[in-house]
Parts: C-alpha cells; sequence; structure tokens
C-alpha cells in the first residue's frame, strides 16, 4: 500500500510541479517580480525532485547481489536524502539570494495581474497535490499526528511529497501576498520581502526532511509500537524470553530483526528449529514487513550481581 500510495502522490505533485513551473516562469518574464522567480526556480526544483524520488524507487526494486545482499532498498532513502539538499539550495538559498538582491536594487513590477492570476491557479494546482499526498499518507500514518508521521514513517517518499507540497502551497501564498502589497502601496520592497519568506520557509523545510532522510539513511530500527508485537510474538512454545533484540529497517518496506532467545534446557534439535519457525512464522503474520529474521536460540543465564 505504501509503495502504491507513495508512487500516486509523486505523480500528482510532478504533473502540478511541472505545469506551475511553466506558468510562473512565463509570469517572471510579464512581470519581472522576483516572488515569482524564486517560486519558479521552486517548482522547478520540485519538478526535479519529484523524478528523483521515483527513480529511488525504481532503482530500489533491483535484485540482491554478493556486494549488496540485503538488497538496494536503501536507494529510496538516498534519492530522498539528494531532494532535501536540492530543496535547500536551489529553492531556498536562491529565494533568499533573489529577496535580498531585489530589496537592495528594488525594480517595478509590470503587468503585476499577469503574476496574481497565474499564482491563484498555481495554488489551485497545489491544493490537489498537496491533498492527494495526504489522502495516500493517511492509508499507512494510523492514529499518529502530521508530525509524528513525519519522524516516524520508514517510507521516505510521503513525507518529502508533504512538506514539499505544504512549502510550495504557502510560498505560493507569500508571493501572492508580497505582490498584491507591492500592488497596494507601489512600493516593490515588498515583493522581495515576499521572496526572503519563501526563502526561509523553504530552509526551514529542507532542514527538517535533512535531519529525517539522514537518519533513515543511516539506519533505524523498528518504531516502539512494532519492537513491542515483535517482543510479544516472539516468546511463545518453547521459548520463554527474548535475551536481547536488534532490528533496523534495510529498505521502507524491509525490516531486519535479529534477536537472541530463551528456550527451555534439555530440548531436541528438532523441537528448537520447529520453535524458531513458530516464532518467525508469528513475527511475519504480526509484522509483514519483518522480511529478514535471524533468531539465535541460546538458555538464560541469570546475570552475575
Amino acid at each position: 500500500m505504501s509503495a502504491g500510495g507513495s508512487t500516486k502522490a509523486i505523480l500528482a505533485a510532478l504533473v502540478a510541479n511541472a505545469g506551475i513551473a511553466a506558468a510562473k516562469f512565463a509570469g517572471f518574464l510579464v512581470t519581472g517580480s522576483s516572488s515569482m522567480l524564486a517560486e519558479s526556480v521552486h517548482s522547478v526544483a520540485d519538478t526535479s525532485n519529484q523524478g528523483l524520488l521515483l527513480l529511488g524507487q525504481k532503482t530500489s526494486q533491483r535484485a540482491a547481489t554478493k556486494d549488496h545482499p540485503f538488497g538496494y532498498g536503501r536507494d529510496r532513502y538516498f534519492y530522498s536524502f539528494i531532494v532535501a539538499l536540492m530543496l535547500f539550495s536551489l529553492g531556498s538559498a536562491f529565494a533568499l539570494y533573489e529577496g535580498i538582491h531585489k530589496a537592495t536594487h528594488p525594480e517595478k513590477l509590470t503587468s503585476p495581474i499577469v503574476a496574481v492570476i497565474i499564482l491563484v491557479v498555481a495554488i489551485g494546482l497545489e491544493t490537489y497535490s498537496f491533498r492527494t499526498a495526504i489522502v495516500e499518507s493517511r492509508k499507512i500514518k494510523g492514529d499518529a499526528s502530521w508530525w509524528g508521521f513525519i519522524r516516524q514513517s520508514r517510507t521516505p517518499e510521503l513525507p518529502v511529497v508533504l512538506l514539499e507540497d505544504a512549502g510550495a502551497l504557502f510560498g505560493l501564498v507569500l508571493a501572492l501576498m508580497g505582490v498584491g502589497m507591492t500592488v497596494l502601496t507601489g512600493d516593490p520592497v515588498w515583493d522581495a520581502i515576499g521572496t526572503i519568506a519563501i526563502g526561509v520557509l523553504l530552509g526551514v523545510i529542507a532542514i527538517i526532511l535533512i535531519i529525517e532522510m539522514k537518519s533513515l539513511l543511516i539506519g533505524e530500527g523498528a518504531t516502539a509500537p512494532e519492537l513491542a508485537t515483535i517482543e510479544a510474538e516472539l516468546v511463545g512454545g518453547k521459548i520463554d524470553r527474548v535475551i536481547h533484540i536488534r532490528t533496523q529497517y534495510v529498505g521502507p518496506e524491509e525490516l531486519l530483526v535479529a534477536a537472541k532467545v530463551g528456550l527451555a534446557p534439555g530440548l531436541p534439535l528438532e523441537e528448537v528449529a520447529q520453535a524458531i519457525d513458530q516464532a518467525e512464522a508469528r513475527i511475519r503474520a504480526s509484522i509483514p514487513s519483518a522480511r529478514l529474521i535471524y533468531l539465535e536460540p541460546d538458555l538464560y543465564r541469570t546475570p552475575v550481581v
């Protein structure tokens, strides 16, 4: 579900951003608005980012090799991290540069009504993209808050698209406010202020994404509810305790589980193997993403105090 939902949200964002970018560039050429230029570059970056997310999904499906025995699932984390860097460099840094430049060298807008019309249409398209991301994210976020979903999700594309779309939507509102205030006051510095505000907004979003994607790229374990479920499913039958356990997502939908479990002493080898197989089956039934499970049977020894 998460892979299909991610792809749908990415495609919706890709189509919306490509159309918006073309319209914004046309608006900038007509009006000379720095807010429009900043938003144009932002939309071009977003369009490229959707392409990178789709590329990550494609390359992550490669079969495991001898050099990469756990497969290429982390490609999705890598490309999502690149997206965050591009959002910071092409989106935030450029907007800040352009805004500061126009604040120190203000230029009057020509045909500002064109910019207003384009921005209003862009807000409508971006709202559609944002709504699609929200609908697809709700299918997997459960009872978590939206901030909790962004922090805890092991599927990188949906949080990326959500924050990108949110940033794009608020950025359009800021651009509209900048152009609108320029028209009302006749002072082009408002357009520059709107551009700077867009740069700050994108910078905050990019930093959040960089932090989250870096964490996923390094390797995050099962969420607290997942870990509790795994530990509960391990205990049963001939297994009476979990001595220690380690988990890590080697891809958005592939969880590695390694644990040492305590068994009753004196069990025949056949019963030990059966107990391990049953524990693995219980885990996979409860946590389908737990595809790689390695269990080491042992005898529990009370720690010496």
